[in-house]
């Protein structure tokens, strides 16, 4: 028994240093990827100063807090975003763990995929939040990504790749295209009706949400983003940050849809089924 605590206590905080120091690189996207900048080159540095940054300054989530939010060279602030992008990666990597890695029995396929796209997404939500853009350098490689993998689960069913995320009898390809047609299509006709509301970086984003999600999940990612985003729109126009023809980054609110879903879609759906008796 004991054992066993120490095991699980031991994989825990491996998945949580994990998904900080994948946080780390995250920012590191969300800073170049818009900018056209290498991701690789060159090294993390200050941006007011160019000083480059030693070991000890990137250290996920410590550097930050020890530092109190400055550069250590010349006192520059730094971005707040950085602390939250390495905690929220930690946290989602914890609760992706305890969701399918400590789970009986323990399901990798699932906690591996539903990281990746977590990363995926926080990249979409924070570059959006900051440069109001969805970028095609995200969007496209992630949907050739999504299709190669609806491929080997459908070339190799037995697997469970993706069986457990998917919740549905069809080839998980099957539920992947149609899922995305249906976002597809969902958000373009919106934004014929509504140009203003919506952006074609939004369609896509959609787009890639179902074949990363499949049937039924991607319908609970779209509610969930759907919802969360009328809240607040709601919310800041009652606080009269924003005005009614002011635009909204969409992509943040539908960014949260399928890390929520991918967490817990098979929950919510669950409690959907018992509540309305289907």
């Amino acid at each position: 028994m004991t054992e066993s605590i120490l095991m699980t206590i031991s994989l825990t905080i491996i998945f949580v240093l994990a998904g900080l120091a994948i946080g780390s690189f995250l920012n590191v996207c969300i800073d170049r990827l818009p900018a056209r900048k290498s991701l690789i080159s060159p090294p993390s540095h200050c941006d007011s100063c160019q000083k480059t940054l030693s070991a000890r300054d990137n250290i996920p989530l410590v550097s930050y807090l020890w530092l109190r939010g400055r550069c250590r060279y010349c006192g520059a602030r730094i971005p707040r975003r950085v602390i939250i992008v390495e905690g929220l990666t930690g946290l989602i990597f914890f609760l992706a763990s305890l969701r399918y890695v400590l789970a009986t029995p323990p399901d990798y396929f699932a906690f591996s995929l539903t990281a990746f796209w977590s990363c995926i997404f926080i990249v979409v939500i924070f570059i959006d939040l900051e440069h109001k853009l969805i970028l095609n350098k995200i969007t496209y490689p992630a949907a050739v990504v999504a299709l190669i993998l609806l491929g080997i689960d459908s070339v190799f069913p037995g697997a469970g790749i993706l069986g457990n995320l998917k919740l549905v009898p069809q080839p998980s390809i099957l539920s992947g295209l149609i899922a995305a047609a249906i976002c597809f299509v969902f958000f373009f006709i919106v934004f014929l009706i509504n140009p203003r509301g919506l952006g074609m970086g939004d369609i896509k984003l959609v787009t890639l949400i179902g074949l990363a999600t499949g049937l039924p999940l991607a319908l609970v990612a779209l509610f969930i983003g759907i919802i969360i985003g009328g809240v607040a729109a709601i919310f800041l126009l009652a606080l009269r940050k924003k005005g009614r023809k002011d635009v909204m980054p969409y992509g943040v609110f539908l960014g949260i849809g399928p890390i929520v879903a991918l967490l817990w879609g098979s929950y919510i759906i669950d409690w959907y089924r018992a509540v309305f008796k289907i």
